[in-house]
Protein backbone atom coordinates (compact mmCIF):
# COMPACT_ATOMS: atom_id res chain seq x y z
CA UNK A 1 0.00 0.00 0.00
CA UNK A 2 1.29 3.28 -0.82
CA UNK A 3 1.75 6.69 0.61
CA UNK A 4 -1.67 7.96 -0.97
CA UNK A 5 -3.63 5.29 -0.34
CA UNK A 6 -2.53 5.21 3.26
CA UNK A 7 -3.91 8.97 3.86
CA UNK A 8 -6.86 8.79 1.71
CA UNK A 9 -8.18 5.43 3.93
CA UNK A 10 -7.49 7.72 7.32
CA UNK A 11 -9.14 11.16 6.65
CA UNK A 12 -12.76 10.86 5.92
CA UNK A 13 -13.93 12.20 2.70
CA UNK A 14 -16.80 15.13 3.58
CA UNK A 15 -17.47 15.75 -0.36
CA UNK A 16 -18.46 11.93 -0.50
CA UNK A 17 -22.11 12.92 0.66
CA UNK A 18 -22.79 16.07 -0.91
CA UNK A 19 -25.74 15.70 -2.52
CA UNK A 20 -26.79 12.33 -0.95
CA UNK A 21 -29.56 13.96 1.15
CA UNK A 22 -28.06 14.50 4.38
CA UNK A 23 -28.70 18.19 4.99
CA UNK A 24 -25.22 19.98 5.48
CA UNK A 25 -24.76 23.53 5.50
CA UNK A 26 -20.92 24.34 3.91
CA UNK A 27 -18.95 27.39 5.19
CA UNK A 28 -16.98 28.08 2.05
CA UNK A 29 -13.63 30.23 2.26
CA UNK A 30 -13.22 32.18 -1.36
CA UNK A 31 -10.23 34.02 -2.48
CA UNK A 32 -9.63 37.68 -0.75
CA UNK A 33 -8.43 38.52 -4.65
CA UNK A 34 -6.42 36.15 -6.61
CA UNK A 35 -9.03 33.70 -8.07
CA UNK A 36 -6.82 30.45 -7.86
CA UNK A 37 -6.76 30.86 -4.47
CA UNK A 38 -9.06 28.18 -3.53
CA UNK A 39 -9.18 24.88 -2.88
CA UNK A 40 -10.01 21.79 -4.71
CA UNK A 41 -12.45 20.90 -2.22
CA UNK A 42 -14.30 23.89 -1.86
CA UNK A 43 -15.12 23.74 -5.90
CA UNK A 44 -16.23 20.87 -5.26
CA UNK A 45 -18.88 21.65 -2.64
CA UNK A 46 -20.13 24.44 -4.54
CA UNK A 47 -20.55 22.35 -7.58
CA UNK A 48 -22.38 20.04 -5.84
CA UNK A 49 -24.79 22.30 -3.39
CA UNK A 50 -28.27 22.72 -4.13
CA UNK A 51 -27.84 26.73 -3.11
CA UNK A 52 -25.37 28.86 -2.27
CA UNK A 53 -25.79 31.57 0.22
CA UNK A 54 -23.23 34.70 -0.61
CA UNK A 55 -23.47 38.49 -0.13
CA UNK A 56 -23.57 39.83 -3.25
CA UNK A 57 -24.98 37.68 -6.01
CA UNK A 58 -22.84 39.53 -8.47
CA UNK A 59 -19.47 39.66 -6.71
CA UNK A 60 -19.96 35.83 -6.16
CA UNK A 61 -20.68 35.41 -9.69
CA UNK A 62 -17.18 36.74 -11.39
CA UNK A 63 -16.06 34.14 -8.94
CA UNK A 64 -18.73 30.83 -10.10
CA UNK A 65 -18.07 32.25 -14.34
CA UNK A 66 -14.46 31.63 -13.93
CA UNK A 67 -14.50 28.00 -12.84
CA UNK A 68 -18.32 27.57 -15.28
CA UNK A 69 -19.95 26.41 -11.95
CA UNK A 70 -23.63 27.22 -12.94
CA UNK A 71 -25.68 27.41 -8.93
CA UNK A 72 -28.58 28.68 -7.72
CA UNK A 73 -27.43 32.71 -6.28
CA UNK A 74 -29.14 33.72 -3.22
CA UNK A 75 -28.12 36.83 -1.07
CA UNK A 76 -28.23 36.72 2.55
CA UNK A 77 -26.22 39.83 4.13
CA UNK A 78 -26.06 41.78 6.88
CA UNK A 79 -29.64 43.29 6.24
CA UNK A 80 -31.99 40.37 5.57
CA UNK A 81 -29.92 37.55 7.51
CA UNK A 82 -32.42 37.30 10.66
CA UNK A 83 -35.01 37.31 8.39
CA UNK A 84 -33.59 34.75 5.72
CA UNK A 85 -32.15 32.14 8.26
CA UNK A 86 -35.65 30.70 8.47
CA UNK A 87 -36.21 30.20 4.99
CA UNK A 88 -32.56 28.10 5.42
CA UNK A 89 -33.73 26.05 8.10
CA UNK A 90 -36.55 24.76 6.10
CA UNK A 91 -34.20 23.81 2.94
CA UNK A 92 -32.33 22.14 5.67
CA UNK A 93 -35.07 20.26 6.70
CA UNK A 94 -36.18 18.88 3.40
CA UNK A 95 -32.34 17.54 3.39
CA UNK A 96 -30.71 20.17 1.17
CA UNK A 97 -26.94 20.93 0.78
CA UNK A 98 -26.23 24.34 1.17
CA UNK A 99 -22.86 26.57 0.80
CA UNK A 100 -21.79 29.59 2.75
CA UNK A 101 -19.47 31.71 0.94
CA UNK A 102 -18.58 35.90 1.69
CA UNK A 103 -17.69 38.24 -0.79
CA UNK A 104 -14.00 37.27 0.05
CA UNK A 105 -12.29 35.42 2.71
CA UNK A 106 -13.69 32.74 4.99
CA UNK A 107 -17.17 33.47 5.99
CA UNK A 108 -18.32 35.13 9.32
CA UNK A 109 -14.77 36.68 10.05
CA UNK A 110 -16.54 40.48 10.07
CA UNK A 111 -18.73 39.50 7.63
CA UNK A 112 -22.36 37.66 7.68
CA UNK A 113 -23.18 33.87 8.80
CA UNK A 114 -23.04 34.43 12.60
CA UNK A 115 -26.96 34.15 13.24
CA UNK A 116 -27.49 31.11 10.30
CA UNK A 117 -24.60 29.63 11.49
CA UNK A 118 -25.73 29.46 15.08
CA UNK A 119 -29.52 28.17 14.04
CA UNK A 120 -27.93 25.64 12.12
CA UNK A 121 -25.80 24.26 14.98
CA UNK A 122 -29.05 24.49 17.60
CA UNK A 123 -31.05 22.97 15.13
CA UNK A 124 -29.05 19.76 15.34
CA UNK A 125 -28.10 20.24 11.10
CA UNK A 126 -24.20 19.21 10.40
CA UNK A 127 -22.38 22.47 9.41
CA UNK A 128 -19.02 21.47 7.87
CA UNK A 129 -16.19 24.19 7.28
CA UNK A 130 -14.37 24.48 3.79
CA UNK A 131 -11.12 26.47 5.32
CA UNK A 132 -8.93 28.60 2.66
CA UNK A 133 -8.16 32.16 2.40
CA UNK A 134 -9.11 34.84 5.23
CA UNK A 135 -7.06 38.12 5.03
CA UNK A 136 -6.20 39.02 8.98
CA UNK A 137 -4.23 35.23 8.93
CA UNK A 138 -2.38 36.06 5.46
CA UNK A 139 -1.14 39.30 6.82
CA UNK A 140 -0.32 38.22 9.35
CA UNK A 141 1.71 35.45 8.07
CA UNK A 142 3.96 38.09 6.28
CA UNK A 143 3.83 41.35 8.40
CA UNK A 144 7.07 40.73 10.11
CA UNK A 145 5.68 41.53 13.37
CA UNK A 146 4.76 38.76 16.48
CA UNK A 147 2.53 35.99 15.18
CA UNK A 148 2.14 33.33 17.66
CA UNK A 149 -0.85 35.22 19.73
CA UNK A 150 -3.04 38.06 18.39
CA UNK A 151 -6.31 39.61 19.22
CA UNK A 152 -8.41 40.07 16.34
CA UNK A 153 -10.97 43.34 16.75
CA UNK A 154 -12.36 43.39 12.88
CA UNK A 155 -13.10 47.28 12.23
CA UNK A 156 -12.97 50.13 14.60
CA UNK A 157 -15.42 52.73 15.22
CA UNK A 158 -16.06 55.01 12.39
CA UNK A 159 -15.56 58.27 14.41
CA UNK A 160 -12.30 59.59 15.63
CA UNK A 161 -13.87 59.19 19.26
CA UNK A 162 -15.16 55.78 18.94
CA UNK A 163 -11.22 54.64 17.40
CA UNK A 164 -9.64 56.06 19.86
CA UNK A 165 -11.68 54.92 22.92
CA UNK A 166 -10.95 51.67 21.48
CA UNK A 167 -7.95 51.70 20.94
CA UNK A 168 -7.19 53.21 24.24
CA UNK A 169 -9.04 50.13 25.94
CA UNK A 170 -6.88 48.08 24.02
CA UNK A 171 -3.32 50.14 24.67
CA UNK A 172 -1.77 47.61 27.53
CA UNK A 173 -2.63 44.12 25.44
CA UNK A 174 0.29 42.21 25.12
CA UNK A 175 -0.91 40.31 21.91
CA UNK A 176 -0.38 41.39 18.62
CA UNK A 177 -3.60 43.46 17.69
CA UNK A 178 -5.11 42.87 14.29
CA UNK A 179 -7.99 45.16 12.07
CA UNK A 180 -9.76 45.46 9.14
CA UNK A 181 -9.94 49.24 7.70
CA UNK A 182 -11.26 50.65 4.80
CA UNK A 183 -10.05 53.16 1.83
CA UNK A 184 -12.29 55.43 3.75
CA UNK A 185 -10.60 56.09 6.81
CA UNK A 186 -7.00 54.38 6.67
CA UNK A 187 -5.96 57.73 7.32
CA UNK A 188 -7.50 58.44 10.39
CA UNK A 189 -6.94 55.44 11.62
CA UNK A 190 -3.41 55.37 11.51
CA UNK A 191 -3.35 58.98 13.10
CA UNK A 192 -5.67 57.91 16.25
CA UNK A 193 -3.05 54.92 16.48
CA UNK A 194 -0.21 57.25 16.62
CA UNK A 195 -1.76 59.54 19.19
CA UNK A 196 -3.05 56.37 21.58
CA UNK A 197 0.12 53.69 21.36
CA UNK A 198 3.27 56.30 20.38
CA UNK A 199 4.77 56.94 17.63
CA UNK A 200 7.35 53.91 18.14
CA UNK A 201 4.75 51.51 18.52
CA UNK A 202 5.67 49.01 15.52
CA UNK A 203 2.91 48.61 12.95
CA UNK A 204 1.86 46.81 9.87
CA UNK A 205 -0.18 47.71 7.05
CA UNK A 206 -0.95 45.39 4.33
CA UNK A 207 -3.32 46.42 1.44
CA UNK A 208 -5.07 44.71 -1.45
CA UNK A 209 -3.47 41.10 -0.34
CA UNK A 210 -3.44 39.10 -3.06
CA UNK A 211 -4.43 41.35 -5.50
CA UNK A 212 -2.53 43.41 -8.35
CA UNK A 213 -1.84 46.45 -6.00
CA UNK A 214 -0.75 44.27 -2.83
CA UNK A 215 1.46 46.05 -0.27
CA UNK A 216 2.75 45.73 2.97
CA UNK A 217 4.50 48.19 5.03
CA UNK A 218 6.02 47.62 8.31
CA UNK A 219 7.51 50.23 10.89
CA UNK A 220 7.26 52.72 13.41
CA UNK A 221 3.72 53.73 13.51
CA UNK A 222 4.26 57.78 12.69
CA UNK A 223 6.70 56.47 10.16
CA UNK A 224 3.97 54.14 8.20
CA UNK A 225 1.32 56.67 9.24
CA UNK A 226 3.26 59.90 7.35
CA UNK A 227 3.92 57.58 4.37
CA UNK A 228 0.19 56.28 4.02
CA UNK A 229 -1.10 59.85 4.36
CA UNK A 230 1.47 60.81 1.90
CA UNK A 231 0.39 58.66 -0.82
CA UNK A 232 -2.76 58.96 -2.28
CA UNK A 233 -2.00 55.13 -4.33
CA UNK A 234 -1.53 53.84 -1.06
CA UNK A 235 -4.87 55.24 0.53
CA UNK A 236 -6.80 53.11 -1.69
CA UNK A 237 -8.12 49.39 -0.99
CA UNK A 238 -9.03 47.06 1.88
CA UNK A 239 -6.61 46.97 4.65
CA UNK A 240 -5.35 44.70 7.71
CA UNK A 241 -3.37 46.83 10.38
CA UNK A 242 -1.20 44.85 13.07
CA UNK A 243 -0.08 46.58 15.76
CA UNK A 244 2.63 45.28 18.19
CA UNK A 245 1.05 44.37 21.23
CA UNK A 246 2.35 45.84 24.11
CA UNK A 247 5.21 44.57 26.11
CA UNK A 248 4.62 42.78 29.12
CA UNK A 249 4.02 44.32 32.45
CA UNK A 250 6.16 42.71 34.44
CA UNK A 251 8.86 43.23 31.65
CA UNK A 252 8.22 47.08 31.31
CA UNK A 253 8.27 47.33 35.15
CA UNK A 254 11.39 45.70 35.80
CA UNK A 255 12.95 48.23 32.94
CA UNK A 256 11.44 50.76 34.67
CA UNK A 257 13.00 50.53 37.89
CA UNK A 258 16.15 49.65 35.82
CA UNK A 259 16.24 53.07 33.88
CA UNK A 260 15.23 54.76 37.16
CA UNK A 261 18.10 52.78 39.40
CA UNK A 262 20.84 54.56 36.76
CA UNK A 263 19.03 58.11 35.90
CA UNK A 264 18.73 58.60 39.57
CA UNK A 265 22.26 58.97 40.14
CA UNK A 266 22.99 62.19 37.78
CA UNK A 267 19.46 63.45 38.43
CA UNK A 268 16.72 63.99 41.22
CA UNK A 269 14.39 61.05 41.66
CA UNK A 270 11.41 63.09 40.27
CA UNK A 271 13.27 64.16 36.80
CA UNK A 272 14.65 60.24 37.24
CA UNK A 273 10.85 58.66 37.34
CA UNK A 274 9.27 61.30 34.74
CA UNK A 275 12.13 60.05 32.34
CA UNK A 276 12.16 56.41 33.12
CA UNK A 277 8.42 56.84 32.33
CA UNK A 278 8.67 58.59 29.12
CA UNK A 279 11.68 55.51 28.15
CA UNK A 280 9.31 52.80 29.04
CA UNK A 281 5.85 53.48 29.48
CA UNK A 282 5.48 52.72 32.88
CA UNK A 283 3.56 55.24 34.57
CA UNK A 284 5.32 57.63 37.22
CA UNK A 285 2.79 56.32 39.83
CA UNK A 286 3.93 52.50 39.85
CA UNK A 287 7.95 53.65 39.50
CA UNK A 288 7.08 55.40 42.55
CA UNK A 289 5.32 52.42 44.05
CA UNK A 290 8.17 50.33 43.03
CA UNK A 291 10.72 52.09 44.72
CA UNK A 292 8.97 52.50 47.62
CA UNK A 293 8.25 48.36 48.12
Amino acid sequence: MNSTQEFSETVPDHTASIGSGTPTLYVVATPIGHLQDISARALEVLRAADEILCEDTRTSNVLLRHYGINAKLSALHDYNETHKTKAVMQKLEAGQTLALISDAGTPLISDPGYILVAAARAAGFTVRAVPGPCALIAALSICGLPCDRFCFEGFLPANSKGRRDKLTALQDEPRTLVFYESTHRITEMLADVVAVFGADRAVSVVKEITKHFENAFTGAASVISEKIAGDSNLQRGEFVVIIQGAPEKGDAEIEARRAFAILSESMTKSQAAKLAAKLTGVSRRVIYADVQE
